[in-house]
């Protein structure tokens, strides 16, 4: 295939430490901040252009959010190159046999969540191969349980707790870059020699320096002041859907722009494996579904029995050979990751 990924992102420092940068020798000293310093946050300014907000017609204030919504992708643009690094490093690790493991809290735990709830039915991994941790439990999910962000002992204790480890890569996600909970768990997972990264919206942050690649997507002010569930969090997301997606794809997970490891748990599941084969195969339904059932359900192994004209054994034992990436199998050949 001729690609590989880079096992050692650590090396690229001038990715890393570049403007968005984690680890340069301006900004923050590393300490978690003072309650006055969270007012020099970009995220917690004022934001001028929605002063007033409170008099504002329905119709403005959907117009405002979707104006500063706009706003959101041009930041995340700009940390595309340490996206790059994290996608790549995730990537090695799972391949390696090691876990992707967010930790958060808040709305940025949440977003944590839901993107590890969401790869086993998308990608039919275990669901220990993404994971993620959040402040107070998943009861916080529901309920807010705020002051445990607070806590750098309950950050290092729940980390610690998934024992992580050189094969594992963990991702703090806070969008003031400040939270202990999530600056502590970072810190602790680096020293036990995990591959670490972040994910906020603030510069020069004591998180950026906690990991050794930080994602900066600065947002700037929210439309509410300091509500970053708002431009903070639809930043986050993008992010984490950036990582996952693309380090399941140079995993080879993804065929063409199929999601061909779709798991086949329901009907609407069933018609979207038949669909994939169709579509990746130029085949008819009835023959997609003939050869969906030989294969035991399975779109991949369906896949590889279509494309590489072989029988459902040869393709398992392709689909073994190539760690389930789909088009090596088909190929037959191993890339170098």
């Amino acid at each position: 295939m001729g690609t590989t990924l880079n096992p050692h992102p650590e090396a690229a420092e001038g990715s890393k430490h570049g403007s968005n940068g984690s680890n340069g020798s301006n900004g923050s000293n590393g300490s978690n901040g003072s309650g006055a310093d969270i007012q020099d946050l970009l995220t917690e300014k004022a934001n001028e252009a929605t002063r007033g907000l409170d008099t504002r017609s329905a119709l403005e204030v959907a117009r405002i959010i979707n104006q500063e919504d706009q706003k959101v992708a041009a930041a995340v643009k700009k940390a595309i190159p340490e996206i790059a690094l994290v996608i790549d490093m995730v990537a090695h690790s799972l391949r390696e046999g090691g876990r992707l493991i967010y930790i958060g809290a808040g709305s940025s735990g949440r977003l944590a969540a839901l993107d590890a709830c969401e790869i086993p039915a998308y990608f039919s991994t275990s669901p220990q191969t993404v994971q993620y941790i959040m402040a107070g439990g998943p009861k916080a999910l529901a309920s807010p349980v705020e002051v445990n962000e607070d806590s750098e002992e309950l950050g290092k204790r729940d980390i610690a707790r998934r024992r992580p480890s050189r094969k594992d890569v963990v991702i703090g996600l806070s969008a003031s870059g400040r939270t202990p909970y999530v600056v502590s768990a970072v810190a602790y997972a680096r020293t036990l020699g995990a591959k670490t990264a972040c994910i906020t919206c603030n510069p020069n942050t004591p998180l950026a320096h906690a990991a050794e690649t930080c994602i900066v997507a600065e947002v700037g002010p929210e439309v509410i002041s300091g509500s970053t569930r708002l431009k903070a969090a639809t930043a986050q997301k993008m992010i984490t859907n950036m990582i996952t997606t693309g380090a399941m794809t140079r995993l080879g997970y993804v065929y063409e722009n199929l999601m061909v490891n779709v798991h086949m748990h329901n009907s609407k599941l069933i018609e979207r494996g038949i669909g994939i084969l169709m579509r990746a195969c130029d085949v008819g339904r009835e023959q997609a579904v003939e050869v969906i059932k030989s294969a035991g359900r399975s779109v991949p192994v369906a896949l590889v029995m279509l494309k590489a004209g072989v029988d459902k054994p040869e393709a398992v034992r392709r689909l073994a050979r190539a760690e389930g990436n789909v088009r090596q199998a088909i190929e037959d050949s191993v890339m170098d990751i």
